[in-house]
């Protein structure tokens, strides 16, 4: 592949800039995803009728969820491939994308062969009224199908952030996102096709995606790695990418289920708790895409020297990005402080709610400062594949999290159940930070 695509900057300077170049534009694609969610609402919600809203909202999040398991595609392939860019070993990070795209083959073949269990075990969990899962199954039917592309579009980011080119993911994000909300107005207002609508609308923007992420990495496809079974399918190579993705998975997994159970405890406090916290983690959620900029940074740095066996500058990465993070979160943490009972009003207009989270908002302004060396310690092992360590610390913060949920919600009710959130981001942050120097240590052992 062209080198001075690939190669991004030269890869002895280390600076803020990089890293800034790096960030920014996943911050920017971040940004674009409620925007995408909130106009798939806004249109259906143009038909007069609840039921079309309710489906669309079911059935994304349930083909969401699904997808979400395949996730660590994305994390698993930064890694990998930032550690054979740093290693020098241009095959195999042509080979490594091959991986990924067959993967992903596989993945949406066994969603679509498995479609009709994955809709009955939906709506089996999360019963509906009988016109909203009729059109919910008309929407997921239809999205179901481009479950390969919405997949592969995780490893042919996770290739693109390894080599530094996140501009082509803004890329690959926007116009995924834009002609998803152009063909819903076009299919939904203009054609009047209601729900259908918005999942074709979904189905054509995911393989769009699909293409143009392979389009920014067609330089690969001119090389005959991309084909060579024998290097592809390499067994131990195999193994290895598994294990790594197992454990992200995992990791992964854990983390989902104490948000879950965060969710199902404090519905134990009454609706106006519950609303009150699914405000709040809106608070969570802006920090995390905030700071996955810089999180993506570490990964593709930390990966690239790690590969290259470079422990002065991999050190020297973690430090620049971490200091990004740490001045993100400071700069949030001080906005949550001024303007968070404003953000709280914009999202609630029920009165009970607002004074429910505003009674909680502390925690929001505490949140970010306690959570970054979890956020973004995870950046620097996912680069240096140290995933064992990333699913161990996983399971030691899920565990402490469990036993703080027992002895403080009973005394502390909702209070409580926030405290027990903080202290699992604590623990996980403090056990990577002393798994990190093991990491160092192992700079240019890397498989």
């Amino acid at each position: 592949m062209a080198e001075a695509e690939a190669a991004g900057p030269p890869g002895s300077v280390l600076s803020h800039r990089r890293v800034l170049r790096i960030a920014v534009p996943v911050v920017l694609s971040n940004a674009t995803v409620p925007i995408l969610g909130a106009v798939d609402t806004g249109v259906v919600g143009q038909l007069g009728e609840a039921a079309p809203i309710g489906a669309v909202g079911i059935g994304a999040i349930v083909l969401s969820s699904v997808y979400w398991i395949f996730g660590f595609l994305r994390m698993g392939t930064t890694g990998l491939a930032a550690q054979a860019l740093g290693a020098g070993d241009r095959t195999e990070l042509v080979a490594l994308l091959s991986r990924a795209l067959l993967i992903a083959a596989a993945a949406g073949a066994v969603l679509i062969a498995g479609q009709v269990l994955i809709f009955a075990g939906a709506f089996a969990v999360s019963p509906a009224e009988p016109v909203v899962e009729a059109l919910a199954r008309d929407y997921m039917a239809i999205r179901i199908w481009s479950s390969p592309a919405a997949i592969a579009v995780y490893g042919l980011t996770g290739w693109l952030i390894a080599q530094e080119r996140t501009g082509a993911v803004l890329v690959v994000q926007v116009a995924m996102n834009g002609a998803n909300i152009l063909l819903d107005l076009v299919f939904v207002l203009g054609f009047d096709w209601g729900v259908t609508g918005v999942a074709w609308a979904t189905f054509l923007a995911e393989w769009s995606g699909a293409a143009l992420g392979l389009w920014f990495c067609r330089d690969a496809f001119a090389t005959p790695a991309w084909r060579d079974r024998a290097r592809v399918l390499d067994a131990a190579r195999l193994k290895h990418m598994a294990a790594v993705n197992t454990d992200i998975l995992i990791r992964s997994v854990l983390l989902q289920a104490t948000f879950v159970s965060f969710l199902l405890w404090g519905a134990d406090f009454g609706t106006v708790t519950l609303a009150a916290n699914q405000v709040l983690l809106q608070f969570l959620y802006i920090t995390a895409y905030a700071l996955d900029g810089f999180a993506f940074a570490a990964e593709a740095l930390v990966g690239r020297f790690f590969g290259a066996g470079d422990r002065a500058r991999l050190r020297r990465s973690v430090l620049l990005t971490g200091g990004w993070g740490v001045a993100t979160v400071a700069m949030l943490s001080l906005g949550f402080a001024l303007g968070g009972g404003w953000i709280v009003d914009l999202m609630a207009k029920d009165t009970d709610v607002q004074a429910a989270a505003r009674a909680f908002l502390p925690w929001m302004v505490a949140a970010p400062l306690i959570g970054v060396a979890a956020w973004m310690l995870d950046g620097v092992f996912i680069g240096a594949t140290r995933s064992r360590d990333m699913r161990n610390m996983m399971i030691v913060s899920f565990v402490v999290y469990l036993a703080a949920l027992a002895l403080l919600v009973p005394t502390f009710a909702n209070h409580g159940l926030w405290a027990a959130l903080m202290t699992s981001f604590a623990v996980r942050g403090l056990t990577l930070g002393a798994r990190y120097p093991a990491l160092e240590r192992a700079a240019g052992a890397a498989p």
